[in-house]
């Protein structure tokens, strides 16, 4: 079973960049598709991106494509979200999730973290 724990929110002005992590503890990490999904007040949790367990492929949600970029350091037992161009729209509760396959996917993940914010001021 993978564990998952997210850091690297805060508060940036628009136009600013963060990097999210997800440090990852277990020894199966490599088996997993790794994906990040966000949560604004108010709304429903949303796909953000995934990637492969080999990090060959990844999957980008339109509102973020060209801005974002995940990849992973699987030796590190770590998956990583770039926010690149960020606006007040991006402002939500960032969750790592896993889910146990070798596909792509976006949806269907088992393991979640706990959630990191990220606040993007006008």
């Amino acid at each position: 079973q993978v564990q998952l724990v997210e850091s690297g929110g805060g508060l940036v002005q628009a136009g600013g960049s963060l990097r999210l992590s997800c440090a990852a503890s277990g020894r199966t990490f490599n088996n997993y598709a790794m994906g990040w999904f966000r949560q604004a007040p108010g709304k429903e949790r949303e796909f953000v991106a995934t990637i492969t367990w080999s990090g060959g492929a990844a999957l980008y949600a339109d509102s973020v494509k060209g801005r974002f970029t995940i990849s992973r350091n699987n030796p590190k037992n770590t998956v990583y979200l770039q926010m690149n161009s960020l606006t007040p729209e991006d402002t939500a509760v960032y969750f790592c999730a896993a889910r146990d396959t070798y596909g792509l996917v976006s949806r269907g993940f088992e393991i979640w973290g706990q959630g990191t914010q990220v606040t993007v001021s006008a």
